[in-house]
């Protein structure tokens, strides 16, 4: 009975091993990417997953591609094992030479003018509301009004006036979709109003992440800039890069995210900005903004949880290297914020209270390698934040 007893419990420790060893891999095989990319002759490896390795499916790379810079790489199938034996997914590696960047880590300004004007506040003017009554909403972009193009607030105003008696057919982009609406306008306080009030622009500060030297290219801030009203991504018409004097330094709190607070310094532009998207601010510069060496860029699969280091300036002088550890990593393509990073530097600790508004985009450097950008900071914890893999924001900016 004994030993009877004794097989029942080792088949049951067995199939419970088993059901969790099915769920690891069930679990790593919707949280991995199903493709990556490598550097010129390296190997797939997996830095941010414990237990997971990677071997060619077949030998060699056998597919020729070319990426959106004309430069030639190599593409061949991976399968992933846990505890390199239990087949995990297979996925596709494509082989490339991997880009070099000047990691940055300065404040810079930004200017930015909206394609088209956002909707920001519907009102009511003489007892009713014609934008609302037209199907106008807030966060809606005014595209056109009687076929002219819409620039500023002051168009929004001059085009009301025109179509005072007939209405004013306005074209409306809501959502990724065009439409067109008729809006009436009505008479009130001696003139004929819209009921909406309208943004054309957004100025701030944020931090370059890095700089291409063999294009002129730039990536910062790490997330787009949004309507401070809708939250929505401002749609970009044209911005510019200025130069920005820190006027002072607010630390952060628990509670209470803490910012750096400036001006801009003259009217001399820096660079162009040319995309704002999830992935940051991207454009070109003029020169470089620093005479740090450029640095490989590390891959989001090679980033893995320990130390690493940020280039942030919280004085406007030049970028200090503060230590940090990430915490966190998410690889799965739906993921919301890629990493987590946690302050840790004395220095930074005590000067800023970690991470405030206007670091975004501060580079991460991990086994000197450009691996990411800080985002966000977390209003409970400042000295966490959330950070971006660098991997996206280098392809982004290759479109910008």
């Amino acid at each position: 009975m004994r030993i009877k007893a004794k097989k029942r419990r080792t088949a049951g420790a067995f199939a419970a091993a088993a059901l969790c060893l099915m769920g690891a891999v069930g679990l790593y095989g919707k949280a991995l990417p199903d493709s990556y990319r490598v550097g010129r002759g390296e190997k797939l490896t997996l830095n941010s997953f414990w237990g997971i390795t990677a071997r060619p499916a077949k030998q060699g790379y056998t597919t020729a591609l070319k990426d959106i810079s004309g430069q030639a790489s190599q593409s061949g199938e991976n399968i992933l094992l846990l505890f390199g034996s239990v087949p995990v997914k297979n996925v596709t590696a494509t082989s490339e030479p991997r880009p070099m960047l000047v990691p940055c880590g300065e404040t810079f300004g930004i200017k930015l003018l909206t394609d088209g004007v956002i909707v920001t506040e519907l009102t009511s003017v003489g007892g009713r509301c014609p934008a609302r009554e037209c199907g106008i909403r807030k966060g809606d972009i005014i595209i056109s009004v009687n076929g002219a193009d819409i620039r500023s607030n002051r168009d929004v105003s001059e085009a009301v006036r025109a179509g005072r008696d007939s209405g004013c057919e306005v074209r409306l982009r809501r959502g990724g979709e065009d439409m067109t609406v008729t809006l009436v306008p009505t008479y009130c306080e001696g003139s004929y109003k819209a009921g909406m009030w309208v943004r054309d622009s957004s100025a701030g500060i944020g931090t370059l992440t890095f700089y291409d030297a063999d294009t002129g290219v730039f990536g910062g801030l790490g997330h787009p800039v949004c309507d401070s009203d809708t939250k929505e991504i401002l749609p970009l018409s044209e911005g510019a890069v200025g130069d920005i004097e820190i006027t002072g330094l607010v630390p952060s709190a628990e509670g209470c995210p803490g910012q750096l607070t400036g001006e801009f310094s003259g009217d001399e532009v820096l660079g162009e900005i040319t995309l704002n998207c999830r992935e940051g601010l991207f454009g070109t510069l003029q020169s470089c903004p620093d005479e740090k060496e450029a640095l490989p860029l590390g891959f989001k699969q090679e980033t893995e949880r320990g130390a690493a280091q940020i280039y942030s300036s919280i004085d406007g002088e030049k970028p200090v290297a503060y230590d940090v550890e990430i915490e966190h990593i998410d690889l799965s393509e739906n993921a919301e914020h890629d990493m987590v990073v946690h302050i840790t530097d004395p220095r930074l600790l005590k000067e800023a209270g970690g991470i405030v508004q206007g670091m975004s985009g501060s580079p991460v450097i991990q086994n000197g390698r450009l691996v990411g950008a800080v985002t966000h900071v977390f209003i409970d914890d400042p000295t966490r934040g959330y950070g971006i893999f660098a991997e996206d924001m280098a392809e982004k900016a290759k479109v910008s």
